[in-house]
């Protein structure tokens, strides 16, 4: 193996403990940048696409650009402009113009990362199929300016179905190469949330194996829900983990008790998801059944067997499983100085990642 094989080779490693789960991603993307192929990564939200893409600038020692794709991203502003005050005494003159951040990612031979690029105007695409083509652009009062050797496109978007998106039109696919990014595995997400909540609290949280398990397939189960359009990704399992744990603090209570973790569920999850608009049910509907009917599951078989439940309308739903001594001799709501800290019948056992709990 020659030196820059080699090279990516370790790269490809070195990117695999930082982003979970996405070996065969991680070595398309690295060989495509480094044969210096523009690219676009496509998936829904929260599957580690500008995760992915700032490690590896990091990790390669490459100078990275972002710009995030909206609405507003017009042509002057992914170029530049001239600095008004300055162009008044000294005219249009290089040294008065602001680069914006393609003309900063060319000039320093960097990777440029554009995130939403379908949500970027068509005018605007065209200034970057420009970039692409011919690895220069037109500016006007400043002349031609080239790439310097390095420069790369890399652009995330989520599926052109999705809310405020369009598909990009054919001269931009025609130039990119394409990687698709879908959700990970149960046990790939298990592993990215104790990431996540190692990071985020320094180990301090310590969280049931069973139960964690279980907020993963609350998560899990709104992206299947025929009342969504679409559902969340595991940021919203981390943010609900990190919620319940302060509001068990608040409210002096186990992590355990499935009011607290309902709670949490709706503050991290109502937001994210989207509802179909002809399913008469509200997000804070649909995932407090979601909990509800999950949370059951998980109380009739503690072992995580048990299939995962039918998704079913909020007027359907069973009230919320009480856990029995969720606070000191009380029912949940209730107050107490020693809450347990695992449901009956003993605490919840451990599960390796590699075979998590069905669903």
């Amino acid at each position: 193996m020659g030196e820059e094989p080699e090279r990516l080779a370790r790269l490809v490693e070195a990117l695999d403990r930082v982003v979970l789960g996405r070996r065969r991603e991680l070595e398309v993307v690295v060989a495509a940048l480094a044969a210096g192929r523009d690219l676009v990564l496509e998936g829904p939200p929260g599957t580690g696409k500008s995760t992915l893409l700032r490690a590896y600038a990091e990790l390669a020692g490459q100078g990275f650009v972002a710009v995030e794709g909206t609405a507003e991203l017009t042509p002057a502003r992914l170029l530049g402009h001239h600095d008004p005050s300055r162009v008044l005494d000294e005219g249009y003159t290089p040294a008065t113009f602001l680069d914006g951040p393609l003309l900063q990612a060319m000039r320093a031979g960097a990777l440029l990362y554009v995130e939403e690029v379908n949500r970027v105007p068509e005018e605007t695409l065209n200034v970057l199929v420009g970039a692409m083509s011919a690895r220069r652009v037109q500016v006007p009062r400043l002349g031609e300016v080239r790439a310097a050797p390095g420069f790369v496109l890399a652009a995330a978007m989520n599926p052109f179905d999705a809310v405020g998106t369009a598909r990009i039109s054919q001269a931009i696919a025609d130039r990119t190469c394409r990687v698709a990014m879908g959700y990970q595995d149960e046990a790939t997400e298990l592993a990215v949330v104790r990431q996540a909540l190692a990071q985020a609290t320094g180990d301090r949280l310590e969280v049931p194996e069973a139960w964690l398990a279980t907020v993963l397939a609350v998560v899990r189960a709104t992206r299947a829900h025929p009342a969504l359009r679409s559902g969340a990704s595991v940021r919203g399992a981390i943010d609900l983990v990190l919620v319940a744990d302060r509001l068990a603090g608040v409210r002096r209570r186990s992590l355990l008790d499935p009011e607290v973790g309902k709670d949490a569920a709706l503050c991290a999850l109502s937001g994210r998801v989207r509802v179909d608009d002809l399913g008469g049910q509200s997000a804070d509907e649909i995932v407090a059944a979601i909990w509800d009917a999950t949370w059951a599951a998980r109380l009739a078989d503690p072992e995580g067997d048990a299939p995962a439940p039918e998704p079913q309308s909020a007027a359907g739903a069973a009230g919320p499983p009480v856990l029995e001594g969720a606070g000191k001799g009380l029912a949940p709501g209730g107050r107490g100085e020693d809450p347990p800290t695992h449901p009956p019948g003993g605490p919840p056992r451990s599960r390796p990642a590699a075979q998590p709990p069905a669903r």
